[in-house]
């Protein structure tokens, strides 16, 4: 029997690739960054199912190049705002994800990088590097304290919650917001539910990013929301990019409107060398690492790989953005 055709668009960890070698006739993108848009158009045609990474692109045009084959978008993600979910459903195509897996991972790194803006650390490293250190300088690079601050979480699921639990380590007062509401959803960890996003900006010495991408959420923190926080206060984001508004995050480092900012992503991203966040030395950012530890990136893989193979079988994926498309397959 012939094996399902698929494509992968990046190389992904073996633990889930050997498994989509083994199952599948597959063909893998080996290249650092994602296909050229004319590559990706090409490679999907014919096939059953695709592999895809958050920074592809999945949109009708893929998905009817790929022709009426196409099972499945399984994404190597637990975000999959890069996929037109309606236009997939439409199609009866299933669109796979990767939830709970990165949320321990991703709130580690979340709490590393709100400490290494609290504490000033890059700076530090670019103090030392420059040649500048010559003493101990009573004042010099004076951070913010962690221990015993407010931590506003914007937006309480998983990951958020997770975060909170690590707070609480340091004496923090936890408060959060929930744009749908869910009044219960910080109880375990002790939060404090705000009732309005004002209210938890105006409250708060460090602000944590934990929503979904949507239209509902593009740009939420922009020169309004930016204009709420304290001056001391610093914006940590490990959400996705594209939930701060870059022009007006600038803006505010710049002027002083508020102290520091963290971020795990950008946008766009990657963020460009010559943009004008990264000249700023109160904007710590790194590469969309929040899930990059070899175990979860691992477990990713397996998730992912999995849902894929489900689907061309025929069978239903585990994980699955859209279950209302299974009883009305195409």
């Amino acid at each position: 029997m012939a094996k399902a055709k698929v494509f992968v668009t990046r190389v992904i960890p073996e633990a889930g690739l050997g498994k989509v070698r083994e199952a599948c006739d597959m063909e893998v993108w080996t290249g650092r960054v994602p296909p050229p848009r004319e590559v990706l158009l090409e490679k999907v045609q014919g096939v059953e199912g695709i592999l895809s990474l958050l920074n592809d692109r999945m949109d009708a045009e893929v998905m009817d190049a790929a022709g009426g084959g196409l099972k499945i978008v399984s994404n190597y993600a637990v975000g999959f705002d890069n996929i037109d979910v309606p236009a997939a459903t439409a199609r009866g195509i299933l669109v796979g994800n990767t939830p709970g897996v990165v949320t321990e991972t991703t709130a580690d790194l979340t709490f590393a990088i709100l400490m290494a803006a609290a504490r000033r650390l890059v700076e530090g490293v670019d103090y030392i590097r420059a040649g500048r250190w010559e003493t101990f300088e009573p004042m010099t690079l004076l951070g913010r304290d962690v221990y015993g601050a407010t931590l506003g979480i914007v937006g309480m699921g998983r990951i958020g919650r997770a975060v909170a639990r690590r707070a609480r380590g340091f004496d923090m007062e936890i408060l959060y917001h929930n744009r749908g509401g869910g009044a219960a959803a910080g109880e375990d960890t002790g939060a404090k539910r705000c009732e309005t996003l004002d209210e938890l900006l105006e409250k708060s010495d460090f602000v944590s990013l934990h929503v979904p991408l949507n239209a509902d959420t593009r740009y939420l923190i922009g020169r309004t929301a930016l204009g709420k926080m304290k001056k001391t206060a610093i914006l940590v984001n490990a959400a996705r990019g594209g939930v701060v508004d870059p022009e007006a995050l600038y803006e505010a480092l710049r002027d002083g409107v508020i102290t520091y900012a963290a971020l795990d992503v950008t946008d766009p991203e990657p963020l460009p060398r010559d943009h004008k966040l990264m000249g700023l030395p109160n904007c710590l950012v790194v590469p969309h690492v929040g899930s990059a530890s070899v175990a979860t990136r691992e477990r990713m893989a397996v998730m992912a790989a999995e849902n894929l193979i489900a689907a061309v079988r025929g069978e239903v994926p585990r994980y699955l953005v859209n279950p209302g498309v299974v009883p009305n397959r195409r």
